[in-house]
């Protein structure tokens, strides 16, 4: 709870310098108690309350009011300002606003949804038909055929959303499948100033890219032929083809406001979404504080699924994001289709590389100067990662330049190379990005390389310039490649645990295809990105734990509707109790970041499978009481808890019952402060529900972390009927290990339950620390 600690004491450090009085967005909570009757609405109430505390030079003005995941509303206060209106009885919280970022064909195929199938979840559920996904994202390009609405039965009769219309979002931009879209940007305004029409829309209208693209990757329509620039040909189909969406546009060209996320939210539980899509995130803060985890716990409390990207910091630990236990945090795996193009140098070596690119070619047979950016003149540093402006034209015309990723986007260093003459440039991975590629729309020839072959190529420039043949190259376009092995591989970029916030919760949850995804996009918006680029393309290829999220969003539509009576928890557990962690070798999933063989920490449960989510035998299901318990456990006070979840807790008997580690949850992480001990030991009490057959029995079969001894008890589960609930308890005993100060140790094992059918799978994780 430091943070909260210091939010407040920075406030007061703030407030004592009027000088350094600036303002900007809260998100205030208040009671549940109704509004004293001599206020007409809430909206007129709120802005008492703020009368009664801003000067009188200062107009109370509210930007969003919430009271539907959430009872309160946000504003743009001065640091004292909201010192003064935590005071009131009435306020429970008041709540910094975070600005989050993005996170940004084949995969149903790769995912087993064959249509073919009359067995399929696809079958099973009519493709989603009557569900409703709420993409709170960049908005969408309606016009897209990902869109359309052929044969889609009428609107569902539960829908109390809305088609929010403007001059460049017209009365026609909605039909049977694009059944609501509407756009919230009043915190984005209040912290950047009304929006630059010219470059955006101020609208639901789609001016970047990213929301098109994970609104068609959850619930696009069958589209033939679908290409980008004539790579990755085939049919286009989102998870759920025939669920209806409903786009919220959240994020803009500063980025994404809480409190923008926390009024999209408030309405799409409000409209009668199913599941609501979120590919943002940001810096881990305790839940309270969170605008993300306070409005997907709402909704999950009113039955919604909620599916979040866990971020693209990896390869690196403790970069998960979104890591709240009751939404779903998907990370990003590689399907089996790739681009290659690879680098040929003068010396007879060939580089392997990936590119999306069908431009003016380079010329067959010829190999093209090659020099590296950082060799060039001025600061090295900035000309080696190909920055703005960076690069001599006398240095780079009519040759191939290396370039280093970082700083500006990968797509940009290209249009920095075209425009300072370069004919073709080489983007290489540093040592932290590792071996991981993605493919990218490059604006002139172009390629990506990992960390080695990075140097390598660096190298073999360096010993030619000192040789009488100067460095040659040239870069070998392949198009596209299927039945890649191994796949799936763990995405290089995608966020690893452990969890920051709740290391007994091991996120991420499970992974999904993220990389090289095919998918919607707009008009006027190029496929690389960057300004320059006038090229006009249906379909893009996006790689990210964005790309990821969505597909989760679309699978957990299919099993609502296959399994309309399944709550947000237990299709969380289908997905991630049936997952799978090994590729298409039968061997452990790789990290595509050094080759290695990845860990529960890089992949949480496994990859998706969904036609074995569809029947999982056993579920994790979890209350709102379980999880009220697991925030006593997790030492959050009663008004902390009341912020979060609208409800009064009582921890009394939570801490007698068990500590953090007891929220029913499909994975299990144990976790022990050595503190001089030899012997440690933990318990989990859990609770499976059947949704097999009646009369099943289940066998445990237990494969301990190494050092450590595992009992479960009992050791089989005899199951009557189905919907019966039964518990079994799990210890954990282990020994020191020996750590330096401040050193983590962790193994990994997993318990399986099984009837010889399905086969329940549960990781678990020990992890050592040694305390500094």
């Amino acid at each position: 709870m430091g943070f909260f600690l210091f939010f407040f004491l920075s406030l007061l450090s703030l407030a004592s310098s009027a000088s350094r009085d600036h303002h900007k967005t809260f998100i205030v909570r208040v009671q549940n108690d109704a509004k004293p009757s001599i206020f007409t609405t809430h909206k007129h109430w709120y802005e008492s309350s703020l009368a009664s505390v801003l000067s009188p030079s200062t107009p109370a003005q509210v930007l969003h009011v919430y009271d539907t995941v959430f009872h309160g509303f946000a504003a743009k206060l001065s640091p004292t300002d909201a010192l003064n209106l935590q005071t009131l009885p009435h306020i429970l919280a008041v709540i910094p606003e975070q600005v989050r970022r993005l996170h940004t064909t084949r995969s149903p195929h790769f995912l087993g949804l064959q249509t073919t199938n009359s067995a399929s979840l696809l079958k099973e559920s009519d493709f989603g038909s009557d569900l409703v996904i709420g993409v709170l994202d960049t908005g969408i390009w309606p016009e897209r055929q990902s869109f359309n609405d052929r044969d889609l039965g009428p609107v569902p009769s539960k829908w109390k959303g809305q088609c929010v219309t403007t001059k460049d979002f017209g009365p026609g931009s909605c039909n049977k499948k694009l059944i609501g879209a509407r756009f919230f940007c009043s915190g984005y305004e209040a912290s950047n100033g009304k929006m630059n029409k010219t470059s955006e829309f101020r609208s639901p209208r789609d001016t970047d890219g990213h929301g098109t693209h994970t609104a068609s990757i959850a619930a696009g329509r069958y589209v033939f032929p679908a290409s980008t620039l004539g790579y990755a040909k085939g049919v286009a189909a989102g998870m759920a083809p025939k669920a209806r969406l409903a786009a919220y546009k959240v994020c803009w060209t500063a980025g994404c406001f809480d409190s923008d996320i926390l009024a999209a939210f408030d309405a799409a539980v409000a409209d009668g979404v199913d599941v609501i899509s979120l590919s943002v995130g940001g810096v881990v803060v305790p839940y309270h504080l969170d605008a993300i985890a306070i409005g997907a716990f709402s909704a999950a409390d009113q039955g919604v699924f909620v599916s979040a990207s866990a971020g693209n910091g990896g390869p690196g630990g403790l970069t998960v994001t979104n890591v709240a236990p009751w939404v779903a945090t998907i990370g990003a795996g590689t399907i089996d289709r790739d681009f290659p193009a690879d680098v040929k140098l003068g010396n007879g070596k060939v580089v392997p590389g990936v590119s999306v690119y069908n431009g003016p070619g380079l010329s067959p047979g010829r190999m093209y100067p090659l020099v590296y950016g950082g060799t060039g003149g001025g600061d090295g540093y900035s000309s080696s990662l190909c920055l703005e402006g960076s690069l001599d034209p006398e240095f780079v015309k009519g040759k191939i330049v290396v370039c280093d990723r970082g700083i500006n986007s990968r797509a940009a260093k290209g249009e920095v190379v075209k425009k300072a003459g370069g004919i073709g440039m080489i983007l290489a991975n540093g040592v932290f990005d590792g071996e991981g590629l993605v493919a990218d729309c490059h604006v002139l020839p172009a390629t990506a390389v990992g960390a080695s072959n990075g140097d390598e190529i660096r190298g073999y420039i360096d010993s030619a310039s000192k040789s009488k043949s100067p460095a040659t190259a040239t870069i070998l376009f392949k198009g596209t490649r299927l039945g890649v092995r191994p796949a799936p591989v763990v995405a290089s970029f995608s966020a690893r645990g452990p969890n920051p916030e709740t290391p007994e919760i091991l996120k991420p949850d499970v992974i999904a295809p993220g990389l090289n995804i095919l998918a919607a996009w707009p008009d006027k918006v190029g496929p690389s990105g960057v300004s320059s680029d006038s090229r006009n393309t249906e379909f893009n290829i996006l790689s990210g734990t964005s790309m990821a999220c969505p597909h989760v969003s679309g699978l957990a539509a299919l099993l609502k509707a296959a399994h309309p009576e399944w709550s947000p928890a237990v299709i969380k557990s289908a997905l991630m109790t049936t997952a799978y962690t090994v590729d298409n070798r039968g061997e452990t999933m790789l990290d595509e970041s050094n080759g290695n063989t990845s860990t529960v920490l890089d992949f949480g449960s496994g990859h998706v499978h969904p036609t074995k989510a569809m029947d999982p035998g056993l579920v994790y299901d979890i209350t709102t009481m379980d999880y009220i318990d697991f925030l006593c456990n997790s030492n959050y006070t009663i008004n902390n808890i009341r912020v979060l979840t609208r409800k009064n807790a009582d921890c009394s008997g939570a801490k007698r019952a068990g500590h953090v580690g007891n929220l029913n949850y499909p994975s299990l992480s144990a976790v022990f402060q050595q503190y001089g001990r030899r012997n440690m030991s933990t318990h989990f009490i859990r609770r499976v529900t059947n949704v097999g057959e009646p009369n099943s029995i289940y066998k445990v079969t237990i494969r301990p972390p190494s050092g450590t001894v595992v009992t479960v008890e009992p050791e089989q589960l005899v199951f009557r009927r189905v919907g019966q609930k039964l518990n079994f308890l799990v210890r954990v005993q282990t020994m020191a290990v020996k750590l330096s100060p401040g050193g983590t140790s962790m193994k990994t094992g997993s318990i399986v339950w099984s009837d010889g059918k399905h086969e329940v799978t549960s990781p678990l994780t020990v992890t050592m620390q040694q305390p500094i």
